[in-house]
């Protein structure tokens, strides 16, 4: 086996799907559709299963999950960035957490092996979505003028100085952070999909030809598949994490501004 004609499956393969199902149509359903369904109605079926078995002392199964991930976010997003009167968020960002969780999970489970947020829609109405209800729930708590007083005119500044500050925190606060949320998830999960394309195609070919010529190839690619496949788990964990997290922040600091 040559390596060097080794071929790899197109950019383009990789993340555009055919239809399924009413091709051509504004309903068309391909398997990131199907994807983002499965992961709505795993969220809703994790949850409601749980609250079906809220009446047991002992939390086991899926109980047990749903209150893992409840305490996890509670404890260790919404205390340590919003207070105790971000609770009254938790039922959205806890929510959020598993669904983008189970949208990027998918990259290492056989047969589906895609991540659907590695597609720009959806963290890009994510991060649209977190947008709207910062900024909601900053004008609710501060009104119109105080809102954008603190946000753009930031206490303790010197005045000659907001000249610099005033552009860059209109920047930051009203076009960065949902941008920037967006792509930080979709660029990890494309980045994760294209190391586990590579290394299961470089171990695919390797153990067609035997591993003939190949055999230190072949014992380094498949363990970096292993290997990648675990971390890629990791990451899928992570960045719901990092994009719930974030947004706990931004909603804090449009709750409870600087002084």
């Amino acid at each position: 086996m040559n390596l060097l004609a080794l071929e790899f499956p197109p950019v383009n393969h990789l993340f555009d799907w055919p239809s399924i199902w009413f091709e051509g149509t504004p309903y068309a359903i391909n398997k990131t559709v199907l994807i983002y369904l499965g992961s709505v109605l795993a969220t809703m079926l994790l949850f409601g299963l749980a609250g079906r078995q809220r009446e047991s002392l002992v939390p086991a199964g899926v109980q047990h999950v749903a209150e893992s991930g409840v305490n996890f976010i509670e404890e260790s997003v919404v205390m340590q960035t919003i207070g105790p009167d971000g609770k009254k968020f938790m039922p959205f960002l806890t929510t959020m957490f598993f669904f983008i969780l189970f949208s990027n999970i998918t990259e290492v489970i056989p047969f589906i092996q895609f991540p659907a947020n590695s597609r720009m829609a959806i963290p890009v109405t994510l991060a649209l979505l977190v947008w709207v209800i910062y900024n909601f729930v900053g004008v609710r708590s501060q009104g119109l003028f105080g809102y954008l007083k603190n946000s753009l005119f930031p206490p303790g500044v010197p005045w000659p100085l907001y000249l610099i500050v005033t552009p860059i925190e209109l920047v930051s606060t009203f076009v960065v952070r949902p941008f920037s949320l967006a792509i930080r998830l979709w660029a990890n999960m494309v980045a994760g999909h294209l190391l586990l394309v590579t290394f299961a195609v470089l171990s695919a070919a390797m153990w067609a030809s035997g591993g003939v010529g190949y055999g230190g190839a072949l014992i380094l690619s498949f363990p970096m598949l292993i290997l990648m496949t675990g971390f890629e788990i990791l990451v899928s964990v992570l960045q719901a994490f990092i994009f719930t997290i974030l947004t706990a922040v931004y909603i804090g600091g449009s709750m409870h501004p600087e002084h």
